[in-house]
């Protein structure tokens, strides 16, 4: 093994110190290879876990503290009880601890012998006096995976427009899309990028994985028709000219080429759902917005409040008048006593939100879909938005998630997100983490965890520093995951790891014991440990999901033409001369082609409906992932139609029109819901999947 890093590696002393608050000091790109992190970043984490390390005599102090304090410490602050079980952290208790264990429920017991399910409150009493309050944390010991193998359709929601919408797909959308493709297409999921509250302003981050919240859905994605209100609205001819508005903004994009201006959307339903909000509400429709409002309490009031004071200050929290930085100070709450009609707006609109959710949720029930709608839980949050507002005793301060270099990427990378604390979510009980779950779960059948490794450790970046000088910071894998498997257990629903790219031993393992699915990529699963070919579809791992592509990785078709190495070159993207990427693109392709003819799995041409070599081609690839024991097949709905574009592409930012796109066919010409319910392709690639 070589060892190499920065001219300044961390001390000793600061070694242990940083062990001791789960900071690394080196990490391995590779089994045969350790990079040592710097003494500065080590230093800069540190303190952005409120450690003092600037000097050595502080190094040595804080050394000694934290040392002091472990060996005092009877219990830490979140204890975790896999029900069926015993706890690391209650078997190390000295012999005569008295416990006590006030459930959620309000019961009191003296045993943690069959407790519910639940985050409780434990009190422990040792001989020796000494006594400590945990949060105990009692979850099942696995999730249930799928019983049933089904397929189901990926899809950027954003970009899948009916005759209906208003510039970009919408809830509506998502329920038509459900309902169709449950009883028309056997499907049994439809998975949509994360629908989380962006960041307000002109422009809007198009990215739906940097949010302002997280907790909370972004009402731009409401079909405004649909709200009871709607039909009671008086001044009917300014919502006829806002129609006329979204017909034409839907026209650009359909019609005329246009990108997708989640703005100029977000402008026109803004200004209908003013008009809308006149409306008074029902007996019954108050009674349930006030049931929102109760539970969803103070996170929804400081979400809500954050969007008013965002129209009178700008959306970066960072640089409204100082009082209004604290979400709980006089000056925040007289601010938001005089923007009470305005903070009454975002939570009506946060109410209707969810409301739709739930229904589009419903509809793939109610449509026989044994999962329904997979939502897409983001990262992190936008250091501007809201989360970060509300949370800022949970984000540490000066810092941003990202990922260290590789062999893609020698520089590293720096995605601008602030992290969670590790210690500040053990003392709440991992509270933050916890609601945020509990409202997702509530709308959706299964959820994707973007980048799931983030629940073991996550790559700290100094702000001001390069990517390349982090370093990881350690979570508690054993908390979130209890925490994670507890709220999904209470909804009924499935769990889905990206676990895409470098994956620290043993973390995969770790979720599939939990019953966390995996993602499996096609052109990824190789065997990597052995000679490098494709991996077999009977080596492929049972608990994933398997999938062709998807929103940060070519189309098949592109894939298969090799026209992702001409737009990469283009862009000027390439590392090295374009025909050297043509080659090695080429060889990759056939190398999976030849398998693919192998097995018998490449059908020809000359389909029904003139199935092109290209379209055969796709269609063999799912017949591969049929192939596979993989206990959720998705397929990425751009591919039904043969679209070329890419809907991200990592690497660019304004030289490609990101998370702009409408799903297109072939030739490049968008295509409606309407369109794809009726594409002849689409019925063929899924009719792979129905007869096996």
């Amino acid at each position: 093994m070589t060892a190499q890093g920065p001219a300044e590696p961390p001390s000793e002393e600061l070694t242990r110190l940083a062990g001791l608050h789960g900071v690394a000091t080196s990490y391995s790109p590779s089994p045969d290879r350790t990079v040592a992190a710097s003494a500065t970043a080590v230093t800069l984490t540190l303190a952005a876990l409120g450690v003092d390390a600037g000097t050595a005599a502080s190094v040595r102090a804080a050394l000694a503290a934290r040392e002091r304090e472990l060996a005092e410490r009877l219990l830490p602050p979140t204890v975790v009880l896999w029900s069926g079980a015993t706890s690391p952290a209650l078997d190390a208790l000295p012999p005569g601890t008295r416990l006590s264990v006030e459930t959620e429920e309000g019961e009191t017991r003296t045993s943690v012998e069959e407790l519910p399910p639940g985050v409780h409150r434990l009190t422990a009493a040792a001989p020796d006096g000494r006594t400590a309050a945990a949060h105990l944390v009692v979850a099942p010991p696995r999730l249930p995976t799928p019983t049933t193998r089904s397929y189901g359709l990926l899809v950027q929601l954003y970009s899948l427009l009916s005759r209906r919408s208003w510039g970009m797909g919408d809830l509506g959308d998502l329920a038509e899309l459900t309902d169709w493709a449950g009883r028309a297409l056997g499907a049994g999921f439809v998975q949509v990028n994360p629908l989380h509250a962006a960041v307000p302003g002109a422009p809007t981050d198009p990215s739906p994985y940097r949010p302002s919240s997280r907790r909370f859905p972004d009402p731009v994605h409401l079909r405004v028709e649909d709200v009871p209100e709607y039909a009671y609205v008086t001044e009917r001819e300014k919502l006829r000219t806002l129609l006329e508005r979204a017909d034409r903004l839907r026209a650009c994009v359909l019609e005329k080429d246009a990108l997708i201006d989640r703005d100029a959307v977000w402008e026109l339903k803004r200004e209908a759902l003013e008009l809308v909000r006149e409306v008074p509400l029902g007996p019954g429709r108050r009674a349930a917005y006030a049931d929102f409002l109760a539970r969803e309490g103070e996170a929804l009031e400081d979400h809500a409040t954050w969007y008013a004071l965002a129209e009178a200050h700008g959306p970066d929290w960072r640089s409204w008048p100082a009082g209004l930085r604290d979400p709980r100070s006089a000056e925040t709450a007289r601010a938001r006593g005089a923007l009470m009609d305005r903070v009454d707006f975002y939570c009506r609109l946060a109410w209707l939100t969810d409301s739709q959710l739930t229904a589009a949720q419903r509809t793939a029930r109610e449509a026989g879909m044994a999962v329904g709608v997979v939502h897409d839980l983001a990262v992190g949050v936008h250091p501007e938005g809201a989360d970060a507002w509300a949370q800022q005793e949970y984000f540490a301060a000066g810092m941003s998630v990202g990922a260290p270099p590789d062999a893609f990427n020698a520089r590293g990378q720096d995605w601008g997100l602030p992290p969670w604390r590790p210690d500040r979510l053990a003392e709440s009980g991992y509270e933050p983490y916890r609601r945020l779950l509990r409202a997702l779960f509530r709308y959706a059948g299964a959820l994707r965890i973007d980048h799931v490794m983030g629940l073991f450790r996550l790559w700290w970046v100094p702000q001001g520093h390069p990517p390349t000088e982090g370093t990881y910071v350690r979570y508690d894998a054993e908390a979130m995951l209890a925490v994670l498997v507890l709220e999904a257990a209470r909804a009924g629903s499935v769990v889905i790891g990206e676990d895409l790219g470098t994956v620290e031993p043993g973390v995969r393992e770790k979720l599939r014991e939990r019953g966390v699915l995996g993602t499996s990529v096609l052109w990824f699963e190789r065997d990597w440990e052995g000679d490098g070919r494709p991996l077999p579809p009977e080596d492929w791992r049972a608990d994933c999901l398997a999938t062709a592509t998807t929103h940060d990785l070519p189309s098949t078709a592109a894939r298969l033409t090799g026209e992702h190495v001409e737009l990469r070159d283009r862009l000027d993207l390439l590392t090295r001369p374009l025909a050297e990427e043509r080659a090695e693109a080429a060889a990759d392709t056939g190398e999976w082609l030849a398998v693919l003819t192998r097995l018998g799995l490449l059908h020809g041409t000359g389909g029904g409906h003139g199935t092109s070599e290209e379209e055969a081609e796709i269609q063999a690839v799912h017949r591969f992932l049929l192939r596979t024991p993989s206990r959720l097949l998705g397929v990425w709905l751009p591919d039904t139609v043969g679209d070329r574009r890419p809907q991200n592409l990592p690497g660019t930012w304004d030289q490609y029109p990101n998370w702009r796109l409408p799903i297109a066919d072939a030739r490049g010409r968008p295509v409606t819901l309407e369109e794809l319910a009726g594409s002849a392709r689409l019925h063929a690639l899924i009719d792979v999947l129905r007869t096996g």
